[in-house]
């Protein structure tokens, strides 16, 4: 490290003294990086972790975000908080999902808020998955959903009408198409029933709804003839939403229980996988390897901007190291740029979500622990992706 380089790191070091809830060190590409949230504020919570990230209306945010029980590998409450000056500074958090609230003899816990707003319409969604709290994690889930009317300070639960009514993990975000003149929109999920019961399954679909009351099971993700892996955790990008075009990159993992991996460790190579739709999600194409992308056992964020580049954004490193977080912007014609940082601090992050506010202009949430911990506190940040290069002649 140059000498000038370790004055500005000083420099910025002393300033997040000062003020703690701003990242001042040049950390990455992500600019305005705010702690939206810390554990040290959640007394209750043994972690804070899986952010969902959604615009109300212009520089209207809204966050939600899981307070892990402890003693659970991955559930607990799911909290929200609003922004109205563009991440700038956030609201005290409300509640969507309550583990400490019975219904009757049961108690619930809850992980993997995904919000989504539809396009013209004044309600806000949180869909989140829910299991018995006496279970030791949340893979034998279902779906739950609440929504808001009043851009995510205050929130409505609701039964679902589960048209699949198996277990089920949700994290990638809702994505709408349509059919007919009609809004279809459709949702990644896959099973993990195998982690409890050697005779359960590890498969990928995706869900279909036109109301987002109704949910249908659309199709599976093939895996090729003989490969034995555990795809998870897909992220869809609209192609050509009017042809329901659609492509899902998957995290992966080997399947085969390694020590503390129950689900397996990296594959080898490491890469993330994918697959494609072309009639709105009803079938997928056999999965493949993404040979640019990296994957160890990790979620990342896959989407689509408006002006049709891809973006990819995901740890690197060894299995579950989960540090610096790292992106790739892919041109319309499918070949991936040079590895960029997106945001490095020297700590633990992971579970990164984003949404495009304006053309090529990103709102992003992850969470970050510190050099040993995971997921202490939930971070915002805003992203611009780099301008396009001119069309050779």
């Amino acid at each position: 490290m140059t000498p000038n380089r370790m004055k500005g790191r000083l420099f910025a070091t002393c300033l997040s003294m000062v003020l703690p809830h701003v990242c001042m060190a040049d950390t990455g590409d992500v600019r305005d990086v705010r702690v939206i949230r810390t554990a040290e504020q959640e007394p209750r919570a043994a972690l804070l972790g899986q952010p969902s990230l959604a615009q109300w209306k212009e520089k209207h945010l809204v966050a939600a975000y899981q307070l892990g029980i402890a003693g659970k590998t991955d559930m607990g409450s799911i909290d929200a908080v609003v922004s109205t000056d563009d991440g700038q500074s956030w609201s005290i958090p409300s509640t969507i999902f309550d583990s400490t609230e019975r219904h009757g003899a049961m108690h619930f816990g809850y992980c993997n808020a995904v919000l989504y707003k539809p396009p013209g319409q004044e309600v806000l969604w949180c869909f989140a998955m829910r299991c018995p709290l006496n279970y030791a994690d949340s893979e034998d889930s279902h779906l739950a959903a609440a929504y808001s009317g009043d851009g995510g300070r205050s929130w409505n639960p609701v039964e679902l009408a589960m048209h699949y009514t198996g277990p089920l993990v949700i994290l990638g975000e809702i994505q709408r198409i349509e059919e007919d003149g009609h809004p279809v929109y459709v949702m990644p999920a896959h099973r993990n029933t195998k982690r409890a019961d050697p005779h359960g399954t590890r498969e990928h679909f995706v869900l279909r709804s036109t109301s987002l009351m109704d949910w249908h099971l659309g199709g599976y993700v093939p895996l090729p003839k003989g490969r034995e892996m555990f795809l998870h955790e897909g992220q869809i990008a609209v192609m050509d939403a009017k042809k329901g075009r659609l492509k899902m990159v998957m995290r992966t993992s080997t399947g085969v229980p390694e020590g503390k991996l129950m689900d397996g460790g990296a594959l080898n190579p490491p890469r993330a996988w994918s697959s494609t739709s072309e009639d709105g999600g009803r079938s997928w194409s056999v999965a493949q390897e993404e040979p640019e992308l990296w994957n160890t056992v990790s979620e990342a964020w896959y989407g689509r901007s408006g002006d049709g580049r891809l973006l990819y954004v995901y740890n690197d490193g060894p299995t579950f190291s989960r540090m610096a977080l790292r992106y790739k912007v892919g041109s319309t014609d499918g070949a991936w740029g040079p590895e960029r940082t997106f945001f490095d601090e020297s700590i633990h992050n992971s579970y990164p979500t984003l949404i495009e506010v304006g053309p090529g202009e990103f709102r992003a949430v992850w969470d970050s622990g510190d050099a040993k911990r995971h997921r202490r506190a939930i971070r915002f940040g805003k992203l611009s992706l780099p301008p396009q290069k001119p069309a050779a002649p």
